[in-house]
């Protein structure tokens, strides 16, 4: 019964998404009322600890995740301001106009790296939205962004996930990022063939499929494995992401046709750069206040610091806002500097941005709502039941299941690091006792979370506002679903047969 009440939240955000084909805010508003209730009458957990675990949710909700979410829609909403997306999608078209050399490019290398780089939403927001300019249909570009943003996420925001799993399990973070690739491996060819085969079902473009894929995988799988093996978590997807777009943009230069390449674009330069510059000061900012420059972090990081504390379960529970390295904040001065730099007034600016907040305001109430009730799950002890349960009814088959609790983790929270916190030690404990390597084990938490990545309502919520299409995240999560499965299948036969 405890087990059965715990899994009703899940069950329920998916019936009524996939199914019901209910709206994301809806959805997600029943499933917390309904969270709530269980935790109060069937784990009882206190009014109290309920009112500080839901705040404490919310506060998680806006910071990062929300903030990010309006300030990577208002980096787009100001390009469009300025009409500089007509240059970047003009550049994409002079790039290659097979259309599945852009989907890879823009999912699989240039998501890849807004995810190495800030992660939290953006990787799906910017690609998606970048898609629907240059023609694709809204659910297309919103589940290719999705599914694509999934690999990249194990080390998102440079490194945080798997930094995290090595404090959380006093694991050798260069061994758990090495053992995180391994096992990523054969998804690394497999999620851009997807990609491509979607973009391009025809069976006579199967071998060109084919052999891009096993390219970018190939590039992808060594750069990233050797960077995590001698240079650990901060760098694997950086490399790999900036790797694969050389790879991409240099097979669609040598497969064009010749009619394509004699004809010389007419863009130049300078107008190329202005019409890129909102995102290449975003990367800029956030490769300065990332930890590849320690000691600039370190000053920044303390100062103009928003803390709060929190009783949760007898114990208190900190929030820390550092506002100077905050990846929202970072995309808004990028924005507002490129926006005046492309021509905008900064009256025209807060337009887009105030304008951008009541295109959101659906997914506010989304978001919300869905870390309020994976932290009331958490607080409660609904998703410890439900993964202990999952351990012990395994056995010997659990590494097969293990990637099943870091899905579980990143769908119920919406984040890799989350998940990673919420199980991550609980994964090195069954691998003490089934004699399987912590370190194998505990990465496979991380590898199963970027599956999860694929059908989190979060992440799904973040795809419909990039497309303007709030009310369809049912319809997203139900294309979505197949993939997520199979890619968590294929993870857990790797962790199984080389644990």
């Amino acid at each position: 019964m405890t087990l059965m009440l715990a899994v009703t939240p899940v069950v329920l955000l998916i019936i009524l998404m996939a199914f019901l084909k209910m709206s994301g805010d809806k959805s997600s508003v029943i499933s917390l009322i309904v969270t709530m209730l269980i935790a109060v009458l069937g784990f009882h957990l206190s009014t109290a600890n309920l009112l500080y675990s839901f705040l404490y949710g919310a506060l998680k909700a806006v910071s990062p995740i929300l903030i990010i979410i309006w300030m990577a829609i208002f980096s787009y909403n100001v390009l469009l301001k300025t009409q500089k997306m007509e240059v970047i999608k003009q550049q994409f078209s002079s790039i290659s106009t097979d259309k599945s050399i852009q989907v890879l490019l823009l999912t699989w290398g240039f998501g890849g790296l807004l995810e190495a780089m800030a992660g939290f939403g953006t990787a799906v927001a910017i690609p998606a939205a970048i898609l629907i300019s240059l023609g694709f249909k809204p659910i297309f570009s919103a589940t290719v962004s999705l599914i694509a943003n999934s690999v990249a996420t194990a080390f998102g925001a440079i490194g945080t996930p798997v930094l995290v799993l090595a404090k959380e399990t006093n694991l050798d973070v260069l061994q758990l990022s090495s053992n995180v690739v391994l096992q990523l491996s054969v998804l690394m060819f497999l999620i851009p063939f997807v990609l491509l085969f979607l973009t391009d079902r025809k069976v006579k473009s199967l071998p060109k499929n084919i052999f891009l894929a096993l390219l970018v995988g190939g590039v992808s799988f060594v750069s990233q494995y050797l960077a995590a093996r001698y240079m650990g978590a901060e760098s694997p997807a950086i490399i790999g992401s900036i790797l694969s777009i050389i790879v991409i943009v240099a097979y669609g230069k040598l497969t064009a046709s010749k009619e394509e390449r004699a004809q010389k674009s007419p863009l130049r330069l300078k107008e190329i750069l202005n019409a890129w510059s909102v995102y290449l000061l975003i990367l800029l900012l956030i490769i300065l206040t990332s930890p590849l420059f320690p000691n600039l972090r370190s000053v920044l990081e303390s100062n103009w610091i928003t803390r709060i504390s929190l009783p949760i379960n007898d114990s208190t529970v900190n929030y820390t806002i550092s506002w100077l390295t905050h990846a929202g904040v970072l995309l808004f001065i990028g924005t507002f500097i490129g926006g005046l730099i492309q021509g905008a007034k900064v009256k025209d600016i807060f337009n887009v941005l105030w304008n951008t907040a009541k295109q959101l305001k659906k997914t506010f109430v989304t978001v919300i709502c869905l870390v309020g009730l994976s932290t009331v799950m958490d607080a409660s002890g609904m998703i410890a039941v439900i993964a202990t349960a999952l351990a012990a009814a395994t056995g010997g088959l659990y590494p097969l299941f293990a990637p099943v609790i870091g899905c579980l983790g990143t769908f119920i929270t919406g984040s890799d690091t989350s998940s990673n916190i919420l199980f991550g030690k609980l994964q090195a404990n069954v691998a003490g006792q089934i004699n399987v390597s912590p370190d194998w084990l505990s990465a496979a938490n991380t590898v199963g979370a970027t599956g999860g990545k694929i059908i989190s309502p979060q992440s799904i919520a973040i795809a419909t506002s990039a497309g303007n299409q709030q009310g369809k995240e049912g319809e997203i999560l139900k294309a979505a679903i197949p993939y997520a499965l199979v890619y968590v299948a294929i993870a857990g036969i790797i962790v199984f047969i080389f644990s």
